[in-house]
């Protein structure tokens, strides 16, 4: 996929684009990422290291496959991570762990699910994200899904009024376990969004 529009391309990831999967996505969890990949990481290892490790792989959800990248005069300006969601109805979470429970709760099924979005700051305001948003609903209609999911901190008013613009409600919350890595307290939201079927 490659989708020009004035001086923003739009395109699929490639691994060398790693380095800034990892970076744009520990913006987008607010440090969530940053916990999983310190639960990952030998001693002393640096976590970014880790996260494009993780990235680089192609056996794995997690992995730039999965990426869509926006670049603003041939610089990396965002990215978007997301995937078809299916949920085990059978999960049991009694040994998960207690910092990323309230994110494994709030999990629709059969949604394709943005996982992660987020742009540098210098390149917000182009109107990246809602183009996005329209990338992603785009792809749930080719792969056959009928509504979306995504989860937003309710701090993250700027994000939480996106989302509800392009059509999102709110359908469960979960209270956000505090950690040093993570930067945001409160509730975390999961978002849905319905898509026409005619």
């Amino acid at each position: 996929m490659k989708i020009v529009e004035k001086n923003i391309c739009y395109r699929n990831a490639a691994i060398s684009d790693c380095s800034h999967i990892v970076r744009l996505y520990s913006i987008a969890s607010d440090g969530i990422a940053n916990y999983v990949w310190s639960t990952m990481a030998a001693p002393g290892q640096d976590l970014e290291e880790v996260g494009v490790r993780r990235y680089q792989r192609e056996d794995t959800i997690y992995s730039y496959l999965n990426c869509i990248m926006a670049d603003v005069d041939n610089q990396v300006a965002g990215m978007m991570l997301s995937y078809p969601m299916q949920v085990d109805k059978d999960e049991n979470y009694s040994d998960y762990d207690p910092v990323l429970l309230p994110y494994a709760r709030l999990e629709e099924d059969n949604s394709y699910y943005i996982s992660g979005m987020a742009i540098y700051p210098e390149f917000r305001g182009k109107g990246i994200g809602t183009r996005f948003m329209a990338l992603a609903e785009q792809r749930a209609t080719e792969q056959g899904y009928d509504k979306l999911s995504l989860i937003v901190v309710e701090e993250n008013t700027t994000a939480l009024n996106l989302y509800k613009k392009t059509g999102y409600y709110e359908a469960m919350r979960q209270a956000i376990v505090p950690h040093p890595l993570i930067h945001c307290i409160g509730d975390a939201m999961l978002m849905v969004k319905q898509l026409s079927t005619s």
